[in-house]
């Protein structure tokens, strides 16, 4: 029988035939090539015989092949594309390994499965068998690139066809993350509140985990989190981590007595100062040590699980979890701050948070948050800005306090006036906090004391012209009182250069000294309004022998002012002496000089 020439347009009809009639799992099988053939060559003709039965042209179709025997004729044009049955399936030696992969792993899955007996079990802290848990981390991977593999299509196994091998790698992964899920709950449930990975002298055991274990914990948090980030589980590594790291930040803070559950943001606006100052040294206290142990720790954990690659994630993560805890903590203060306003008897707890912001909390932040961190930011603005103008404010409401005291407020008998006890005490306290007060007014510019000068509570430097009036017109410039000659009062012009050049030029240095001089310039007035000249020379005697005693005797104020300074005015306070001395002997001649200077010496 002559074989009939294969024609292009009779394979084209078969083929479409071959597509619409063969079913599903026959079409997967089938395989497109560019190579002419003819379904008369041997290739063709075996494969035709290997698919017996599954050929999709029915016998006595128009298009039925001829007799697979008939050879074809030399003439026969070849076709351009034919479509032809694929080889039958052979197992692979890729495919063999990737499936006894999946097979291992199952079977490790099955022991350790995250709702079986297992459960409440740790694979790290409590499996029997060694390097267990480096096992389960390689079937993970494994699985993973099991699922790459089916999903190339190179297998060919029959159980696996069809995406069948795709499915059951998948499901075995997602078995095997949800049980990574279940060991990092377990291993972060196992660390401390406040994680430090350096003991101190100080540190409660029962609270603080030893390094050893601490470090071999990270450890194994480290490898899980890898292993989940790495097939591609890395939101659910993350979710874990922020809630439970999220809840031990919090209840550290809880144990400080900084933050409470109860005291949030709206909470805090509504404080009043009565409510606030009460408790303001504890969280003081406590905010050092959140940022210093509690913050700092949980950056160290960060960078020590989500490491390497994993950074920017360790970034994100401890962002989650600690900023905004330490924004409500800059929140209290700030609160603090604001309701202080400008009562100088408050100037103290806002130094006292001025200096647990350089001292402490700045430096923490910025180890643990980064020096261009919002946190970082907010920190700076309330130490630089918030807290400086509000110490500003208060020193200034001090200063105008001082020189609203009325001058005609004498003491009798020219002893020591409430104002100088009350002023100097205040500043024996205030010099504790020099370095504060150094740093705030250093922040300012120089150039704005021209206009501090003349404006505000500097305005009234005016009012010394009243150190030379009254009766006597004995008060005057200290050097004029102290010079023993019983003259008039100096120029008021010249108090008035004096006190503005000593603003110009430590004000902004040393407030301390100014508050000082703004005492002795409101003591010169006081002076000023006694009657009897004699008693006038005894207040300013008296008033600066007891500022004297105050600076000296190595106190932190005569750091401060300086040991000349107390030298100087208890010599002054003895000039002022001498002349009381004297115009009182005028009155008494039966008792000679030197005896009057001894029984004032003696009464005061």
């Amino acid at each position: 029988m002559a074989t009939a020439p294969c024609h292009p347009n009779n394979q084209s009809s078969s083929s479409s035939s071959f597509r619409t009639q063969g079913s599903a799992k026959l079409k997967r099988c089938i395989t497109v090539t560019r190579r002419p053939h003819c379904p008369n060559h041997p290739t063709a003709i075996a494969t035709m015989a290997r698919a017996g039965s599954r050929s999709p042209m029915a016998p006595g179709s128009p298009l039925t092949p001829r007799s697979p025997m008939a050879p074809r004729s030399p003439l026969a044009p070849r076709s351009p594309m034919t479509t032809r049955s694929p080889l039958a399936p052979r197992r692979t030696l890729p495919a063999t390994v990737v499936d006894d992969t999946v097979d291992a792993a199952a079977v490790l899955l099955d022991k350790w499965h995250p709702e079986g007996s297992s459960s409440g079990r740790s694979l790290f802290l409590n499996s029997t068998t060694p390097d267990e848990a480096d096992s389960f981390l390689r079937a993970a991977k494994d699985l993973h690139r099991a699922m790459l593999f089916y999903a190339s299509g190179l297998t060919t196994k029959d159980h696996h066809g069809g995406g069948h091998g795709l499915i059951e790698a998948q499901e075995l992964l997602d078995t095997a993350m949800r049980r990574l899920q279940l060991e990092l709950k377990i291993l972060l449930s196992s660390l401390p509140n406040v994680i430090k990975f350096q003991q101190d002298d100080d540190d409660d055991d029962n609270e603080i985990q030893s390094t050893d274990g601490l470090r071999e914990t990270c450890g194994h948090l480290r490898a899980v989190a890898e292993a989940m980030l790495a097939v591609g589980y890395g939101t659910e590594c993350v979710s874990v981590f922020k809630a439970h790291r999220r809840a031990s930040v919090a209840a550290a803070l809880q144990c400080l007595q900084v933050l409470s559950p109860s005291l949030q943001q709206a909470t805090i606006n509504k404080l009043t100062w009565d409510q606030i100052d009460p408790k303001m040294q504890s969280w003081l206290t406590g905010a050092r040590k959140a940022f210093a142990s509690v913050f700092v720790g949980e950056r160290e954990l960060c960078d020590r699980v989500f490491a390497g690659d994993n950074a920017s994630v360790g970034d994100a993560v401890f962002s989650a979890v600690a900023k905004d805890q330490a924004t409500s903590i800059l929140a209290l203060f700030e609160a603090a701050v604001a309701k202080a306003k400008r009562a100088p008897e408050r100037l103290f707890r806002v130094l006292d948070v001025h200096d647990a912001l350089t001292e402490t909390i700045i430096p923490a932040i910025v180890a643990a948050f980064g020096d261009k961190s919002e946190v970082t930011a907010r920190a700076v603005t309330l130490s630089v800005t918030k807290v400086a103008d509000a110490a500003r404010g208060m020193v200034a409401s001090f200063e105008a306090a001082i020189e609203k005291e009325p001058a005609k407020a004498t003491v009798p008998g020219g002893e020591v006036h409430p104002l100088t006890r009350y002023v100097m005490n205040y500043l024996v306290f205030l010099a504790d906090y020099d370095k504060a007060l150094a740093h705030i007014y250093a922040a300012e510019q120089f150039s704005d004391t021209s206009s501090s000068v003349g404006s505000g509570s500097g305005g009234t430097i005016g009012s010394s012209s009243t150190v030379g009036s009254g009766s006597g017109g004995t008060a005057g410039s200290s050097s004029t009182l102290g010079s023993g000659s019983g003259g008039t009062a100096g120029s008021s012009s010249l108090v008035l250069s004096a006190s503005t050049t000593l603003r110009t030029l430590s004000l902004w240095s040393n407030p301390i000294g100014w508050l000082v001089s703004v005492l002795k310039l409101k003591l010169d007035a006081i002076a000023g309004n006694y009657r009897e000249a004699a008693l006038s020379y005894l207040f300013l005697a008296n008033n600066t022998h007891y500022m004297a005693k105050k600076v000296g005797g190595g106190t932190k104020l005569e750091a401060v002012l300086g040991e000349e300074w107390a030298e100087a005015q208890t010599a002054k306070a003895r000039g002022y002496m001498e002349v009381y001395v004297r115009r009182r002997a005028v009155r008494r001649p039966d008792v000679t000089l030197t005896q009057q200077l001894a029984l004032a010496r003696q009464r005061n």
